[in-house]
């Protein structure tokens, strides 16, 4: 258990401290994760000063280490806790890999941003296709994850409830 309580506790402090870190960009990195198309990404490029897209380019170290965190966190805490033991087995045989697959979708996506923000790129739109398909998986299976979360907290506290 002191494996998956570190393991959230470090997501926790590498999540707001990208967070801070990315916070003056403007538009924001969501913005540039949704960026579908060369001339999208790069009319963000263009508005951000070079200080911002510096900062950018920094940041990406931190999530690739915020990434390996939350996935490592996700794992472990269906593998090492009873959390998920209520919901159909279907869903306890998919928590393990929701997280760590929103992580290597979030690799893809930071070492694509990161090759794309070196130099302008605008002769491989597929490039931008595959980034932000990434980026929307991600999202995706982190919204998952957190709904089977609330999910699995809803039987648990109906179970101690209505069993009270």
């Amino acid at each position: 258990m002191r494996a998956v309580r570190a393991s959230g506790l470090l997501a926790l402090v590498l999540c707001g401290l990208t967070a801070w870190l990315v916070a003056p960009l403007e538009p924001g990195v969501l913005t540039l994760q949704f960026a579908w198309t060369p001339r999208g990404f790069g009319e963000i490029m263009h508005v951000w000063p070079p200080e911002h897209l510096a900062r950018y380019r920094a940041h990406l170290p931190l999530d690739g280490m915020l990434l390996l965190a939350y996935g490592i966190f996700g794992w472990l805490l269906a593998t090492r806790t009873r959390l998920f033991a209520p919901l159909p087995r279907v869903a306890r045989v998919v928590m393990p890999f929701v997280l760590p697959l929103a992580a290597a979708f979030d690799a893809v996506e930071n070492g694509l941003h990161w090759w794309l923000t070196e130099v302008p790129r605008f002769g491989v739109p597929s490039i931008y296709l595959i980034s932000t398909t990434c980026s929307v998986l991600k999202w995706l299976l982190l919204i998952l994850f957190g709904m089977l979360v609330l999910w699995a907290l809803a039987f648990k506290d109906g179970r101690e409830q209505g069993g009270a």
